[in-house]
This record gives structure tokens, sequence and C-alpha cells, in this order.
């Protein structure tokens, strides 16, 4: 069913007006600034972000393509900004700078839908009005598994749909609408860093995904606390058994809270000094994922980059029908013959398999490592090279 019109202003927000302003105030300057920049391109993830797919091709970019004028968006209060500069030439995200970038830029990249210097913005002038037709590069930031309506050619009016593994880019041209050509398979660029990754074996990493409904039901920290995401994530932090196998093992674990679930952050703790509760903006995921030895996720898409680097992984599903019913539909990946590591219910049974990988060596079974083998056929270091490659093809340069 199609999103009404009133429902597509509706996304518009009071604190977006002043964007809508940059907008026009940049219109005439971005005009001028084109001629000056024939060639830019604009890339960004979050707006305090540079540690994904854009971020990685923008330093390939800088290192290897330095005729090609490469721009990166950020916000200048993010802890990364000077790490962004010493690779190369930024704009402050969401300023009028960064809206001249972006309607002057001969194309725009970004690992998230939403990097823009505003979406909803961006969402009424590209989707609603029509009045905004730039080239729009989408890196994504996790390999797509499901039907993501958000992400169809209607809604996202992307020029470039780039993918990480065979099935996904089968998957997303088939359904999802776009243009011959427009979708991808080049690899994503921040795989290309994880071959060369050397593991921590007494590393274990614990990262679930979040759920779309619980913003929208849990208005406090008392509500959260009774909803079933915490409560199964909280009984598996917490059982002895898990101290147990850290403790006899001489392992350590992160439990990485997600960056959607931020506001609920401090009602995650662990009975076990072995591990370590972190924020989002505390932590590198990429670096965690590189380091860890062991994956414990739910249906995060990180279990991607993890099986690339073929270590192990467990996936803890202790909602799985309530998971498909309010947050995503079934796409063409199915754990149970697709996924990369064995599936749990209970917390017990998520523990019992994590002692089964460290005794087995911290070793991916062949099973899995087959899969891993026919999903990921493009498994090299050679991701943004391709991706530079598509890009030009799409704008018509060699």
């Amino acid at each position: 069913m199609k999103e009404s019109l009133f429902a597509k202003l509706k996304r518009i927000r009071f604190g977006d007006i002043g964007h809508f302003f940059l907008f026009l105030i940049a219109l005439l300057p971005a005009a001028i600034y084109k001629r000056k920049r024939r060639h830019l391109w604009l890339l960004c993830e979050y707006a305090k972000e540079a540690q994904d797919n854009a971020f990685a091709l923008f330093r390939y970019l800088r290192k290897n393509r330095p005729e090609i004028d490469a721009v990166y968006a950020i916000d200048r209060r993010s802890p990364a900004k000077a790490a962004v500069d010493a690779v190369g030439p930024t704009v402050c995200f969401g300023t009028l700078k960064h809206w001249i970038y972006y309607l002057a830029a001969e194309v725009n990249i970004s690992s998230q839908k939403g990097g823009k210097p505003n979406a909803a913005v961006c969402y009424l002038l590209e989707v609603v009005l029509g009045v905004l037709k730039n080239r729009r590069v989408f890196l994504q930031h996790g390999v797509t598994k499901d039907d993501l309506p958000f992400l169809h050619a209607e809604n996202a009016r992307l020029s470039l749909f780039c993918c990480a593994a065979k099935p996904e880019y089968e998957f997303i041209r088939d359904t999802f609408g776009y243009a011959p050509g427009v979708v991808r398979y080049t690899g994503f660029c921040r795989f290309d860093d994880l071959l060369n990754a050397v593991a921590d074996p007494d590393l274990i990493l614990i990262l679930p995904t979040w759920r779309m409904w619980l913003e929208r039901d849990c208005k406090t920290d008392a509500a959260f606390r009774e909803s079933e995401y915490f409560k199964g994530w909280d009984a598996f932090l917490n059982d002895p058994a898990l101290d147990a196998l850290l403790k006899e093992t001489g392992k350590r674990a992160v439990f990485c809270v997600h960056r959607n679930v931020s506001r609920y952050e401090t009602c995650f703790t662990s009975a076990s000094a072995r591990v370590a509760v972190k924020k989002w903006d505390e932590v590198s995921v990429p670096a965690l994922l590189r380091s860890a030895a062991l994956l414990v996720t739910d249906f995060s898409s990180v279990y991607m980059d993890f099986a690339f680097m073929k270590k192990p992984v467990v996936y803890y599903q202790f909602d799985r029908e309530t998971y498909r019913k309010g947050h995503l539909p079934t796409g063409y990946f199915d754990y149970g013959r697709d996924g990369f590591g064995p599936i749990a219910e209970t917390e017990k049974d998520a523990i019992g398999a994590m002692r089964r990988i460290v005794e087995n060596g911290l070793l991916m079974e062949p099973q899995y490592e087959e899969r891993v083998d026919r999903f990921f056929t493009l498994r090299d270091a050679n991701s943004s090279e391709r991706t530079t490659e598509a890009i030009k093809e799409m704008i018509g340069t060699k």
C-alpha cells in the first residue's frame, strides 16, 4: 500500500523547517559552485560517524584515486572529526555549506539512506515534490537480508545500489523495482579491511540489533524493563552459566548496546565481572568485529562481517515470532538454511553453543564455511575499487 501525501508530509517536523530555508538559500550559490567543482563526490554516514562503508571508500579515494574530488561530511562535534580531517577535506554536516555541496555534487554517496543534510527535507523535495533529482549512491550499512519497502525504488530513488553478497544482489535486483544496472554487486568497501584482521582469542562480542516498537511502546525505563527484548538479553547477560564459561576459559565479553536503544542503555548490566557493557558511541564497532573471536547476536546484520572473516557466530533468537511481526518481514535469507552458525531460542542454549565453539578452538564449522563461500562469491579486498568503477560508470566517466 502506497503512503498518502498526508502521511508523507507528516514526516516533516518543526525542527526540519530551518533546513528547508537552508535549502532555498543554497540553491543559487550551489548552481554557481557546481561550475567550479563539476565532479565533486560528497560522502557521509550518520552525522557524527566515520566507521562504515562511506568512510572506507573515502580513505580509498584519498589514497588511491587522488584525482577524484572527494569530500566527507562530518559533524563538527564528532569525536571522529579529527581522524577524518587527517584523511582529506571535510564539510560540517547539516550546515549551509553542506547544503551547497549536496546540491552541487556530481554524486552524493552514503552508507545510510538518510545520509543527507536533512533527511526529512530531502524526502519532501525528492519523493513528495520531485524537484530534487540528484545522483545518489547507496553503499548500505548492513547486508540487506529482509524485505525493506523503504529501500524500494519508488521510496528511495537511488541511482546506484551497492550490494555485498550474490543472493542479496539477486533479491534486490529482482524485487525492489530498480531499473537495470542500478543494483550492482560490488562488495562492501569496509570488507576490504577484514581479510587481514587479527582476532583476539579471548574476546567475545555480544551485539544485538534493536526493535522498531520499543520507542513507541516503552516511554520509560520501567516500561522497557518489562519488554520481551530487555528480558531476553538481561537473562543472557546475567545467567551464571555465562559467567562460569568466561571464568573457566579465560575469555571476556563486550556487550554493545545498539545505537537505536541508547535511551535505555543504563538498563543493561551484567553480574559477571568479565562482561563489559558498552554504549554505541564509546566503542568502534568495526574494530570490535575485526578483533573478536566469537560473535553472539540475534538478527543484526553484523554477523555478515563476521561470516566474511569465517569466524564463528551464535544466533540468540528468543523473540523470533515477535520480531517478524513487528520489526522486519522475512526476505530471502533463512537462518536455518542459510545462517552461518547455530540458532538458540533460550539463553541456556545460546551459552551452550558458545561453549561448544570455544571448546572446538573457536573455529567455524565446515558446513557454515561452505555457506560463506556460496554467499560471498566476491570474497577479496577489492570492493572499494569495484565501487569506484561502478560510480564512474553510473555518471558516465572512465
